[in-house]
């Protein structure tokens, strides 16, 4: 499989996955999502990370799909097209429900699946000069793979909107329906990133990991039975576990936790 990214992991544990076709804008194709999808079940899979950053080299974040590879769909069959737009889904999906805390680290401008991938982070910063544009309708297209995601960190009438005018917005527009955590100018990008990392470094590292899953579990459900039944024995199983016991321990003892280094 070609190389279309490198990843780099600290001595905390913190691993930053960079896409490195930042010549072509890091537009992506079929060999570039099947290298990420591999390389972010790798850093799952691996207990010493703690933290994925997701960023990209060169001035922009992602163009979203490469043009050979778009005119190579052009001829594609019903079912070639629907195996081709189900690898892109694979990506997200493991990117969506990582078992590990993501921050997307947007330099530049993201297109078209470039906004998917942004979305599908747990947290994302820009800086003041990322750009995005949801530009599917205007090829005659429709941003579908990418869509559960956008529309869940966008809200559906900022969607509404993007998504059928196929408008650029900027970083300031992310911002304020929910795209992107927090805008900063381009030489504070890196220190804003390490904020996020430095604040998640405290907190027990199979807490965080059931800590998402919860949130995926109980978003926009109705508060029933079930619910809260299913709650009671997470929080249940939380407290007997190892890192339950050494987490509040430490509390009360004054010390730091084990998974808190120095």
């Amino acid at each position: 499989m070609s190389e279309t990214s490198k990843i780099d992991i600290d001595d905390r544990g913190v691993a930053t996955l960079t896409m490195t076709r930042g010549e072509m804008h890091n537009a992506f194709d079929d060999v570039m999502i099947a290298d990420l999808t591999v390389k972010l079940k790798e850093l799952e899979a691996n207990e010493a990370v703690r933290v994925v950053v997701l960023a990209a080299e060169g001035k922009s974040f992602s163009a979203g799909a490469d043009l050979n590879w778009m005119k190579r769909m052009a001829a594609y069959s019903f079912e070639e097209n629907f195996e081709d737009a189900m690898g892109l889904g694979g990506l997200l999906e493991t990117l969506n429900f990582l078992k590990k805390p993501t921050i997307a680290k947007v330099q530049g401008a993201a297109f078209g699946g470039g906004v998917g991938l942004v979305a599908a982070c747990d947290m994302a910063v820009g800086s003041k000069y990322a750009s995005f544009c949801l530009s599917e309708v205007k090829l005659g297209l429709i941003p579908a793979v990418i869509s559960p995601y956008v529309v869940n960190a966008m809200g559906q009438r900022a969607s509404r909107r993007y998504m059928l005018t196929a408008e650029r917005f900027k970083a300031d527009e992310a911002l304020r329906f929910g795209l992107l955590h927090e805008v900063v100018g381009v030489d504070e990008l890196d220190g804003a990133v390490e904020s996020l990392i430095e604040a998640m470094m405290g907190n027990g590292p199979a807490s965080v990991a059931a800590c998402k899953d919860l949130i995926f579990a109980v978003y926009n459900r109705p508060v029933d039975e079930t619910v809260i039944k299913d709650t009671a024995k997470r929080i249940a199983t939380q407290r007997a576990s190892d890192e339950g016991k050494e987490g509040l321990g430490a509390f009360l003892e004054k010390r730091k936790p084990a998974w808190v280094k120095g």
